[in-house]
């Protein structure tokens, strides 16, 4: 019996050795420890040196951001790296990046994993170097926030597979992004760009940087639920997205589903339907003065909308919700709720109302938006820019709303507290009866007179 009982632990033993070697298997290292053969410097002048076996980047005062970056190119690839940095120093891990010459005179750009040990805690998050900007911060992620250790060694992991990038520090999911702009690139080590000379000479450090190419889906990581999917896919729907309700509330290239809010039918001009973007087209600047309104032919109550948006200078519009187009059936927009579309710098509506209520991403009239998760970002900063898309986020559930701006909560409301009717009696809506409180209504594009565009409009109702 006792030899049987040997015989089981050594096989079992032999078993897990041999499923660990194959796990091992098809890992190539990146970075031999010794120097940086397969490795190119780009962009900066900062210094990277090869020290007991871990790359170590020098941050250097009046130079751009620098970058290490492989001779060779990646698609889909899972990567695993050690990080380690200074508190006073920004830094990234670059995937799918590339420096063309056509292309702002070779600026790298692309794909970049955060390396933020700052009060923000960005690390982890997904942003666009040199290009549109943040993709992935980590707001709706207070988890992921919490996983980067200051002052100590984080493992990253980073599985590019198809449009899905995913990241993890230290075992914690920081982000699940799908966007389909890059398919290919090389990885890189960045070393951010300084303002002062209290930061000259402030450390980065990477190692144990290894890299599988085949036979990937069998290493997947499974997914944090609590962990949201984001897609920059272009009027479509993720399979994700699908298999939990969400719908398109615009296709792409028809009027289906839409109407004038003060109409039978879509209006005969003035709204464009070009290369997947709706467009209201500048009239005069005023309010439903043009072609007016649109709404939806169908009413929500629970739901969670998103939609990308772009204006134009100056321009002023809004998403509405909660709309009853039966009243104001004279000048003016239809009344609802409405998530403010506004260039804060250009139009004046920013300085009307009351504390900045009708900027951008605003409650208008009624609540400014701000920050609500991280307090070292205001939107200033969130806000991506005049002709850039910007994606907006309504969610509607059993009275409490909230408003996001690029990924970042902005606003939130209980719409059947006494606070909310309080700030409606003092608003320009205190003469509609039961405003924000009607049990349904459709969504509304807003004609403000100016041009602002629209796309990848989606629906899931709760």
């Amino acid at each position: 019996m006792r030899k049987i009982f040997v015989t089981l632990v050594l096989c079992g033993l032999f078993l897990q050795a041999a499923k660990a070697q194959s796990n091992e298997q098809g890992w190539v290292q990146l970075f031999n420890g010794k120097n940086l053969d397969g490795w190119k410097k780009l962009n900066g002048k900062a210094e990277y040196k090869v020290e007991d076996n871990t790359i170590t980047g020098y941050s250097r005062l009046n130079t751009p951001n620098t970058f290490l970056a492989t001779e060779k190119n990646y698609g889909d690839f899972i990567l695993e790296l050690e990080v380690k940095v200074d508190n006073e120093l920004n830094s990234g891990i670059q995937i799918r990046s590339n420096s063309l010459k056509d292309y702002r005179d070779g600026r790298v750009h692309g794909y970049q994993v955060e390396i933020d040990p700052s009060p923000r805690a960005y690390s982890g998050g997904i942003y666009d170097e040199a290009r549109r900007g943040w993709l992935y911060p980590l707001g709706a992620n207070p988890k992921g926030r919490k996983a980067f250790r200051p002052g100590s060694w984080n493992k990253y992991r980073v599985e590019a597979i198809g449009n899905h990038i995913r990241t993890w520090i230290n075992g914690q999911m920081c982000t699940n992004l799908v966007d389909e702009v890059t398919a290919e690139g090389f990885i890189a080590l960045q070393v951010h760009s300084i303002g002062n000379e209290s930061q000259v000479g402030t450390q980065v450090k990477w190692r144990n940087i290894r890299i599988k190419t085949q036979n990937l889906e069998d290493e997947r990581w499974p997914v944090d639920t609590d962990v949201r999917e984001v897609s920059y896919l272009v009027n479509k729907l993720t399979p994700k997205e699908q298999r939990q309700g969400w719908r398109l509330l615009w296709d792409g290239k028809t009027t289906n589903g839409w109407q004038g809010a003060k109409l039978k039918d879509f209006p005969k001009s003035g709204w464009e339907i070009k290369d997947g973007v709706l467009t209201v087209l500048a009239t005069d600047g005023g309010e439903s003065t043009g072609p007016g309104d649109i709404i939806t032919k169908d009413q929500f109550s629970n739901f969670v909308l998103e939609l990308e948006f772009m204006i134009t200078e100056g321009a002023n519009s809004g998403i509405k919700y909660f709309v009853d187009p039966s009243i104001n059936k004279g000048s003016g927009s239809a009344i609802g709720c409405e998530f403010q579309i506004l260039d804060d710098k250009k139009h004046p509506d920013a300085k009307m109302g009351v504390r900045n209520n009708r900027t951008l991403a605003s409650l208008y009239d009624l609540i400014p938006a701000e920050n609500l998760a991280v307090k070292e970002v205001p939107k200033s900063r969130i806000f991506k820019g005049v002709g850039k898309w910007n994606k907006a986020r309504i969610v509607s559930k059993d009275g409490k709303v909230e408003h996001w701006l690029n990924n970042e909560k902005m606003v939130e409301y209980d719409r059947w507290s006494q606070t909310f009717k309080a700030l409606v009696n003092y608003s320009k809506y205190k003469d509609w009866k039961g405003f924000g409180r009607w049990p349904q209504g459709p969504i509304l594009l807003q004609d403000h007179g100016n041009t602002v565009h629209f796309r990848s409009i989606k629906i899931n109702e709760l």
